[in-house]
């Protein structure tokens, strides 16, 4: 009996999953809780263990493939179940080459008893493509579809899958030129060339049609003379105008391809994921930027000396710690910094919890692990917590709920060396807080230049939301516990 696994909810909602990688082969003998393959969620890479003991039958997505929940990624031959009947089991076996010929030739489709011989690249393509895999005509060993199949009857229907399918008898055509494919461009173009007039007759209607269509009427090639000028017709506009948009049509494509040098790189995964939440956040969230610096100098000289008990109770302290619990002084002071809009609702809530995630770089793309409940933690419990969640983060053994709940993001891009930046909010949170780094800079103190440590920071706001003032009293409160970290012993 064959047991159709389908790829299961393995992020608590995710709607698609990259497969990763398979950890089996067709035809081996896998028991149940078994890892056969690997997937990607939104941030981490789980196993996914076989839900039977049996026999691997087919596998039907690729690696590096995403495909939706609930789809059927594998087949078992299920053990202890009735066996296959014996036809079924006979297609498994690879059809003689003129057999499938033959059938091929009769335009007989390769999907036989329902089964169909095709690798999961050309199954992800028909769907992609609109084709109904069990009436392609496969022209592969045993009548296996191959992704030309697939184009062929996308592009041709059951005419263009037989014609694919055909052993082909003419000697193949000579390998296009560079210049094959843009050719009938090029030569709309040079039919097209501009006439660079200074003056051409036209009537009012042909004008107005120009206007419309942005061409310029003094380079569309004239079609007569009319006492000794150039005169044009809407005709000659609307084809001057479609060689113009065939030509630019030409140049995206030629720029769009790629060069022997060049290497591209699957956009998925923790990158796409990624990418979506920033293009969401971005275009929802209207941002705006305020820019301070922080005399840090007595932070620095309270961490330095707090550095040597922390790491006697097993705990390295970085700024960072601080930072949290300044914010949080902050959250409280400015409770619509600590909020999120109900688009739906339309209703600004105003968030009780106080989870402060941590954006952190990782060879995957970028994480935000949250220490949830700051305000009600030690600092060196803040400490510990998110240097855990950050190794976890990074070696991507981290769960799922240890990077969500947030109500504030801190990104530290002065660990790398930067000072200003426009930090992207962690949508839906209304604000995020980039640190610059800190740097020995001479101020003014008391009327003396003296060396003062400096730390530079940007908070980006959801302009909805938060109103400039708002963000700049915001920074101000933050600024003032960090340039006095005594007060944070009072949070």
């Amino acid at each position: 009996m064959v047991f159709e696994f389908k790829l299961p909810d393995v992020g608590e909602g995710l709607t698609e999953a990259e497969i990763v990688s398979w950890l089996v082969s067709e035809g081996d003998t896998v028991t149940e809780d078994m890892p056969v393959a690997e997937a990607e969620t939104d941030k981490a890479v789980v196993e996914i263990p076989s839900p039977v003991n049996g026999t691997v039958r087919e596998i039907l997505a690729d690696a590096g493939e995403m495909v939706p929940v609930g789809n059927v990624i594998i087949t078992f031959n299920v053990e202890g179940e009735d066996e296959p009947p014996i036809e079924a089991e006979t297609e498994t076996e690879p059809e003689k080459p003129a057999e499938a010929e033959k059938a091929a030739s009769n335009g007989e489709s390769s999907a036989k008893g329902g089964r169909v011989f095709a690798a999961p690249s050309a199954r992800r393509l028909a769907r992609e493509l609109g084709v109904d895999i069990t009436t392609v005509v496969g022209s592969g060993p045993s009548g296996r579809v191959t992704d030309q199949d697939v184009r062929a009857a996308a592009e041709g229907g059951k005419d263009g899958a037989q014609a694919a399918a055909e052993p082909t008898t003419e000697p193949e055509a000579e390998p296009a030129s560079d210049t094959t494919e843009s050719s009938g461009a090029q030569a709309a173009v040079s039919m097209q060339k501009p006439a660079d007039r200074e003056k051409t007759l036209a009537a009012p209607a042909t004008r107005s049609l120009a206007e419309e269509l942005g061409v310029d009427l003094n380079a569309v090639p004239e079609v007569e003379k009319r006492e000794g000028q150039s005169f044009v017709t809407p005709e000659a506009v609307r084809e001057y105008a479609a060689a113009q948009t065939e030509a630019k049509q030409a140049d995206v494509a030629s720029l769009a391809a790629t060069s022997k040098e060049d290497e591209r790189v699957p956009y998925r995964g923790i990158r796409r994921t990624i990418g979506k939440q920033m293009e969401r956040s971005k275009y929802t969230a209207p941002h705006v930027t305020h820019h301070d610096e922080i005399d840090v100098t007595d932070l620095v000289a309270m961490r330095s000396d707090l550095k040597e008990e922390a790491e006697n109770r097993g705990v390295k302290l970085s700024y960072m710690p601080f930072v949290m619990k300044a914010i949080v002084a902050g959250l409280k002071e400015f409770p619509y910094m600590n909020s999120m809009l109900d688009e739906e609702a339309e209703e600004i809530v105003l968030k009780k919890d106080y989870n402060i995630g941590v954006a952190v770089a990782t060879d995957a793309g970028l994480m935000v692990p949250v220490v949830k409940g700051v305000d009600q933690k030690g600092m060196l419990q803040v400490s510990q917590e998110m240097n855990d969640l950050v190794g976890k983060a990074r070696d991507r053994s981290i769960a799922r709920s240890d990077m969500q709940g947030g109500t504030f993001t801190i990104t530290n891009f002065g660990a790398i060396g930067g000072e200003y930046a426009t930090p992207i909010i962690n949508f839906p949170e209304v604000a995020i807080l980039g640190l610059g780094a800190i740097k020995e800079k001479p101020r003014v103190v008391d009327g003396d230049i003296v060396p003062r440590h400096i730390m530079t920071i940007s908070l980006s706001i959801d302009h909805r939301i938060i109103d400039g003032a708002i963000a700049a009293q915001f920074a101000n409160t933050v600024k003032n516990y960090l340039e006095n970290p005594a007060l944070l012993l009072l949070e």
